[in-house]
């Protein structure tokens, strides 16, 4: 069996080994694929595994060998589920693996806007508390957590995570999601609706996965329903968020400030407008980066593939017509 890693880097920089992938079949890894070399690499591989490389009908159809795609990610929606069926390729992923990783970036970042430590070193460094004539020194407001009311939108593995540690701040925690009332920890109140939750909340995180109806959910309307004093987190997906609205709400005191881990585009084009805001904070991307995760994801990874060639794959996200 044939299994080409088409971009590897990023989640195996170096610091993990391929030796267990190496263990089921003769295993090609490339740290990144340009588009033009993509086909070429592809090609004689059974299996192929990609964290970003786009696998559209075009591709999955020049490639004749090609068995299963395994996506080195939770997202899958880089593979067009529909021409793989067709062709009776198997989809894996990998869910659930960085969990415990993104709940504490959003976690952090919540941490950050309200006690402002960032800001608070910079200054430090730069001798302005050394210049205090008091030992204490307050340039930006310190919010206590508690009693303040977090809101989650999308209560999967990582928003129940985050909700759970809000809650030990002794945050009130409101959820839009389509679990009952019934089904939530004591702690979780259910929102009857999403714009209840933008309404009510100091913090709003963002935990649901990008489709149709979620795409540009957080728009200029939305966060005109937010509190002036309110806090918006994103480690979900960057598009839930029209930036260009976030960026004005954000300059016209709509909302107090933004933390988001993720962007529409990523790297993120110099000009855009969130980069040149005070008040909006930021982590490239790095939610499911832990040595921790990352692990955890090359254990699936290899589990997905063997799993394959045994016969009975798992974490298969699509239906291969055989």
């Amino acid at each position: 069996m044939k299994i080409i890693v088409l971009d590897g880097y990023v989640g195996n920089p170096g610091d993990l080994s391929w030796e267990p992938l190496e263990r089921l079949g003769d295993v090609t890894v490339y740290p990144r694929s340009k588009p033009e070399e993509i086909i070429e690499r592809a090609l004689p591989g059974n299996v192929l595994l990609t964290n970003k490389v786009v696998f559209d009908r075009k591709l999955i159809e020049a490639l004749p060998n090609l068995k299963c795609i395994g996506v080195i990610a939770t997202g899958f929606n880089i593979v067009d589920i529909d021409a793989a069926n067709e062709r009776g390729i198997v989809v894996t992923n990998v869910p659930a693996y960085s969990t415990a990783s993104v709940a504490q970036v959003a976690i952090a970042h919540l941490l950050n806007m309200t006690t402002h430590a960032e800001h608070y070193t910079s200054e430090a460094r730069e001798g302005v508390w050394s210049r205090s004539i008091d030992y204490t020194y307050c340039s930006a407001p310190f919010i206590e957590l508690d009693g303040k009311t977090m809101g989650i939108v999308g209560l999967g593995n990582i928003g129940s995570t985050v909700a759970r540690i809000a809650a030990a701040f002794g945050m009130k925690v409101i959820a839009f999601t389509s679990k009952p009332q019934e089904a939530l920890p004591p702690y979780i109140t259910r929102a009857e609706s999403l714009d209840e939750v933008f309404r009510v909340s100091d913090a709003v995180s963002l935990h649901c996965p990008l489709t149709a109806d979620t795409r540009g959910m957080v728009d200029a309307r939305r966060l005109s329903l937010m509190k002036p004093t309110a806090m918006l987190i994103n480690t979900s997906r960057g598009p839930l968020i029209v930036e260009e609205d976030l960026a004005a709400a954000l300059k016209n005191g709509v909302i107090a400030s933004a933390a988001v881990d993720v962007l529409c585009q990523e790297p993120p084009a110099a000009n855009n407008p969130l980069l040149a805001l005070d008040n909006c904070y930021f982590t490239p991307h790095i939610g499911w980066t832990s040595a921790e995760a990352r692990q955890r994801l090359m254990d699936v990874v290899v589990g997905n593939v063997k799993a394959f060639m045994e016969g009975h794959p798992v974490n298969v996200v699509n239906n291969p017509k055989f």
